[in-house]
């Protein structure tokens, strides 16, 4: 099967692979219909994940068809189609039992998937405890509906859980990239009073503006005074930052009220530091981390309830064969490009 592989640093290539075979009762080996280019993809690319092991298929944003299961998966069968989890996890460790399956403690627990092990930019993908690895697709859900549950939209509904937003707040999200679009659909669901975006990208605030014409938008420059004016207490009172840079850090801090959130949603290329002497009295809490994706079937519902909806940010589609082509726009950010699906049916 076709498949592409990480061979090294700043080394993708597309090329042959066996297909792969059940090694566990608890597997289930996938026929990948749609695949899709993740931020994250890059950041293994250029050196930012040390855990990605070479020789990888890479990948971890994919919906396809159930085509063979182990004897011991009970959720899923032949035939069904199926949106695919970014995270590994067991379901019965101390972190799985309290949602926390970012941290389960399996040896391939959390993002495995394109990263330690063969992910699903291929034609078939093995997906390891399928029961908790795979969320059954509503016949009224397309593909493209489904592409990105099990990723950057798992992403943006965990972060908007995690950061307690209420009705009266004001709430900043930092980055309107895919990541960003998705948290702001998230976080609407929640119905706070206010919504302010800050990119630094024209094409992508205009995107907001278009689409959801209730949300506030502003630029870095100016984007702090911008948040003071449109929030009630010197401050939003929650912020998710999901730009990933080191402006974007400070401005997470810096633009939330006291005693605020701060939700860090973003992967960074580098350290970030507090400047805890200039915070001091803010007494602001921060919450960060990797995504806890077991809500799959929650978002394939919202989903088929018209209450979510990511399909405009799939701006291209490209076969398997032209996966390079698509990386390349992607990465450089060319045609108004927000996300990238790689067709395999």
């Amino acid at each position: 099967m076709l498949a592409y592989t990480y061979v090294g640093h700043e080394n993708f290539q597309l090329m042959e692979k066996q297909k792969p075979v059940l090694l566990d009762d608890r597997d289930a080996i996938v026929k990948v219909t749609l695949a899709s280019i993740c931020t994250s993809d890059l950041h293994i690319k250029h050196g930012s994940v040390p855990r990605a092991v070479p020789g990888i298929t890479v990948g971890h944003e994919m919906v396809g068809v159930v085509e063979q299961i182990g004897a011991k998966v009970t959720t899923v069968k032949p035939g069904d189609r199926v949106a695919v989890n970014v995270e590994t996890f067991c379901g019965t460790c101390f972190f799985c039992a309290h949602g926390w399956v970012n941290n389960c403690t399996d040896p391939n627990g959390g993002w495995a998937l394109g990263c330690r092990m063969d992910g699903g930019q291929a034609e078939y993908v093995r997906v390891p405890y399928a029961d908790q690895g795979l969320d059954k697709i509503p016949d009224s859900v397309s593909d493209m509906q489904a592409l990105l549950v099990g990723d950057v939209l798992a992403t943006g509904y965990w972060a908007a859980q995690i950061s307690e937003i209420h009705r009266e707040d004001t709430v900043l999200i930092i980055g309107a990239g895919p990541t960003g679009l998705c948290t702001l659909q998230c976080v609407r669901l929640h119905q706070p009073k206010r919504i302010l975006v800050c990119d630094r990208d024209e094409s992508r605030l205009a995107f907001v503006r278009e689409h959801y014409p209730d949300v506030l938008t502003t630029g870095p420059e100016g984007g702090k005074e911008f948040v003071l004016a449109n929030s009630d207490h010197g401050g939003a009172d929650v912020v998710l930052e999901v730009a990933g840079n080191e402006e974007s850090f400070r401005m997470a801090w810096d633009c939330a009220r006291p005693n605020a959130i701060v939700t860090v949603v973003a992967l960074y290329d580098g350290p970030q530091i507090l400047p805890l002497p200039e915070m001091y009295g803010k007494n602001l809490i921060f919450k960060t981390g990797g995504v806890d994706g077991c809500h799959g079937k929650e978002i394939l519902q919202l989903i088929a309830q018209g209450k979510l909806d990511t399909t405009a940010l799939i701006t291209h589609t490209y076969p398997l064969k032209q996966i390079a082509q698509a990386y390349e726009l992607f990465e450089q950010k060319q045609d108004g490009v927000i996300k990238v699906a790689v067709s395999l049916a």
